[in-house]
């Protein structure tokens, strides 16, 4: 056997070892699918208007203080809290639909800045 492999072969068995030695691995669920599509829950689609947002689905529970704006290139967004989504607008119109918490318990994105 040629010596410049030998070092490749033992290095080799050392990782499988180790693999063979290493604790199952486990994650955390994420939670952005569930919190980009509430299951059965109709919601306002990207580019509705606020008017035909609060005429479709009343008036929201709160309506949390805009961001932005400082520039003409930031534009202003605003935030409207149903009970199971908010609702995000670039001005005047919908440009994401996000859902709020399942229990107070889940581990998720962090609450609204208010």
């Amino acid at each position: 056997m040629p010596r410049f492999l030998v070092p490749v072969l033992a290095a080799t068995a050392l990782a499988g070892a180790l693999l063979l030695a290493a604790p199952p691995a486990s994650a955390d669920t994420l939670l952005v699918d569930r919190s980009k599509q509430p299951a059965g829950v109709a919601v306002p689609t990207r580019g509705m208007s606020m008017a035909d947002v609060e005429a479709r689905f009343g008036a929201p529970s709160e309506r949390l203080d805009p961001r932005g704006g400082q520039k003409q290139q930031w534009p202003t967004i605003h935030r409207w809290v149903y009970p199971a989504f908010t609702v995000y607008f670039e001005r005047s119109r919908v440009i994401d639909t996000v859902a709020n918490r399942a229990t107070a318990s889940e581990v998720g994105p962090k609450p609204a800045i208010r």
